[in-house]
């Protein structure tokens, strides 16, 4: 298996993150829902402060529409309430205009002092059903549009879907110089392509390590080809226990009382049921052995009843160990893990793993600032 290269410093270190639940995706047995684990600010912020109480570098917020809560405004409440943890919030693009996306984000940015990273997504939104290479279109622009808004005194931007002249950019100007880290994932020769020119983090769901090296071994051809290099993550979810047979049977457990029929009503009910990449977890799922495993440990049963990622690295806490640092050892530097219920799986992963692992916050490639010190715009040639 072929060693893609990192860019980071640290390399001996990886960024463990954990999930917050905003988008009722929390279950002690997966389709048998309970009113206490459902999205609400209670309990998504409980998450947030245990992950950070448990050391965690970061935290997904996802995005949906039709279940859960607003991303960036539950970013904003989370500012408030920790001070260490990065928080990792999914952007839609297009679902905001994207020149007062700039300035949400660098207000988000600015209450968190630069604990800010942001995950791009190119979903449909509801009630359209628009053409991929439209969505990837769309998400270029936007992109392209926040880096001008953060790193120039004026927006110009032309392009096939957003056109802008002469717009101040001072109220878009971020705590983080050159703007949030973006980790983006996707699947398709347009994804790789946004990717390769413009992010910073490739983000993967989990399949078997071959698939996911020639994941990697794409995303490197696309930014090499722009003279540029990636870190790379894996979101996944995880079951650890003190034995092997303790986690496979948790594993069993978790969708003893799911029914197949309700497992899809709820991965359909997802915007991004249909992307490439949700075809590539269905496909992991169909070649696994008849318990689910695609591997020893990567356990494919959370895809019955969830659209995106959709399986579990499974066992002991060094079985665990073992598995991060293969993973470690291929390139990927950040990691994302959640398990259910979320807020006992985070304490229990911090508790028995994470501090066994040597942790990092995954560098910008401009690094921080001190609040309101001066900011001197960049130019196109010092982009990396």
């Amino acid at each position: 298996m072929t060693v893609v290269p990192v860019t980071s410093a640290d390399l001996d270190a990886a960024e463990v993150s954990w999930f917050a639940a905003l988008c009722s995706d929390d279950y002690r047995q997966l389709g048998v829902p309970e009113g206490d684990l459902r999205s609400s600010w209670r309990h998504c912020s409980a998450i947030l402060k245990e992950a950070e109480n448990q050391g965690f570098r970061n935290i997904l917020c996802p995005s949906s529409y039709q279940v859960g809560q607003d991303t960036l405004n539950f970013v904003a409440g989370g500012a408030t309430i920790t001070d260490r943890i990065n928080m990792l919030a999914a952007i839609r693009c297009g679902e905001m205009q994207p020149i007062m996306l700039a300035r949400t984000v660098a207000t988000l940015d600015h209450m968190l002092e630069g604990r800010l990273t942001l995950n791009v997504i190119s979903s449909d939104f509801p009630g359209e059903k628009a053409e991929s290479a439209y969505r990837y279109q769309r998400s270029r622009e936007v992109v392209e549009i926040l880096k001008q808004a953060w790193t120039r005194d004026e927006i110009n931007y032309s392009g096939e879907i957003y056109d802008f002249e002469n717009v101040p950019a001072d109220p878009a100007r971020p705590y983080q110089t050159g703007g949030p880290l973006l980790y983006f994932g996707g699947y398709s020769p347009a994804a790789l392509e946004l990717c390769g020119q413009h992010c910073d983090v490739y983000l993967m769901w989990p399949e078997p390590k071959e698939q996911i090296a020639e994941r990697m071994k794409a995303a490197h051809a696309a930014a090499s080809a722009h003279g540029r290099t990636l870190d790379y993550g894996l979101r996944v979810h995880v079951i650890v226990r003190d034995t092997e047979a303790e986690a496979r049977e948790q594993a069993e457990y978790l969708v003893a009382a799911l029914d197949d029929e309700y497992g899809a009503l709820v991965r359909d009910r997802a915007h991004d049921s249909g992307s490439l990449g949700v075809s590539h977890q269905a496909r992991a799922r169909e070649l696994s052995d008849q318990f689910g495993y695609a591997e020893r440990h990567l356990w494919t049963g959370i895809g019955r009843a969830r659209s995106g990622c959709g399986a579990a690295i499974v066992g002991s806490t060094d079985q665990v160990l073992s598995e991060i640092e293969d993973y470690r050892r291929m390139g990927i530097r950040a990691f994302i893990f959640s398990g259910y219920p979320h807020l006992d799986e985070c304490r229990n992963f911090g508790e028995r793993v994470l501090g066994q692992l040597k942790t990092c916050s995954l560098p910008h490639v401009y690094g921080r600032i001190p609040q309101n010190e001066p900011m001197t715009p960049l130019g196109a040639g010092d982009r990396r």
